[in-house]
């Protein structure tokens, strides 16, 4: 497993990122923004796949993919769409981010 695995994976995650805040686009009733949810989706699970297939295990791809875009997303919602986020819902995060960590270092 090469740094070019890690990159990849970190645009994949920006990619699914961008694809899930383009799907809260469209529930605000703009139809275009569908386009970005299937882009982004589509460029991330390819990639991701890239990433598993240059040898880097599953379960470290994902805990990263999941714990970096759920952190990801709860900011930028806070930032963009004033959602909430809560001390309880940030320590969530931290304990997410802690779990993923221990994975990857257990690996």
């Amino acid at each position: 497993m090469t740094a070019v695995s890690y990159v990849l994976l970190a645009v994949a995650i920006v990619c699914e990122v961008g694809g899930t805040v383009a799907l809260r686009m469209v529930s605000a009733g703009s139809r275009l923004w569908w386009f970005g949810v299937a882009a982004g989706y589509l460029v991330a699970f390819t990639l991701l796949g890239v990433v598993l297939a240059q040898g880097m295990a599953l379960g470290v791809a994902y805990g990263i993919w999941a714990a970096t875009g759920v952190a990801l997303t709860a900011l930028i919602s806070r930032v963009f769409f004033k959602e909430p986020l809560t001390w309880v819902m940030a320590l969530g995060l931290a304990l997410i981010v802690g779990g993923v960590l221990l994975i990857e270092t257990g690996a």
